[in-house]
């Protein structure tokens, strides 16, 4: 059985020193990984309701951090443990984007990134975002696909119904092969 922690990213100890603890007591204590979620809003009324409980979204997530971000500053602080995304809102940005942010965490952490991508259920993020909530599960294919492309290929183009990515070079591989590990997750973002 392996053992993980989440990072303190949202709510009240969402900040550097929360985030350092954690990652401190989880090396110490011969903790397996650290995960993370991904929101980018809390509205005060949200257009769907929270998907567990009550409905009501937990108050933590007014203050939260950008994931990524977290999980490079925690793989600066860490030599071991994974570092995983629980549920990465990974069509919340050009899947060129995605792959190259995900390659340079992968290679940062020597290896250690674990990427979990999910929908969210929150159809107001997706609308801050200026991404279309309909269809998000073909986008999340397409994405898919992508990041695959990105991280196999040294030369790749891309020609679907969503993205176009003209024909390129990819020097920047991930460290782990053929790409970062993959977390198996049936959660809601």
């Amino acid at each position: 059985m392996r053992l993980g922690l989440a990072l303190p990213t949202f709510g009240p100890d969402a900040r550097p020193e929360g985030v350092l603890r954690v990652c401190r007591t989880a090396e110490e204590a011969g903790y397996d990984s650290l995960w993370m979620g991904d929101r980018v809003l809390a509205p005060l009324v949200p257009g769907a309701p929270y998907p567990s409980g009550d409905g009501e979204m937990p108050r933590a997530y007014e203050n939260h951090m950008d994931p990524l971000v977290a999980l490079a500053f925690a793989a600066s602080h860490t030599t071991r443990v994974q570092l995983g995304t629980s549920t990465l809102n990974g069509l919340w940005q050009p899947p060129i984007m995605l792959a190259r942010s995900l390659t340079t965490l992968d290679l940062l952490s020597q290896g250690r990134l674990v990427v979990g991508l999910g929908l969210g259920w929150m159809p107001d993020e997706y609308t801050a975002v200026s991404v279309p909530w309909k269809g998000r599960g073909a986008r999340l294919e397409e994405t898919l696909d992508v990041l695959e492309k990105y991280w196999t290929d040294d030369v790749f183009s891309h020609e679907g119904p969503l993205f176009t990515i003209p024909e390129t070079v990819v020097g920047l591989k991930p460290r782990q092969r053929p790409g970062p590990e993959a977390a198996m997750s049936c959660q809601a973002a």
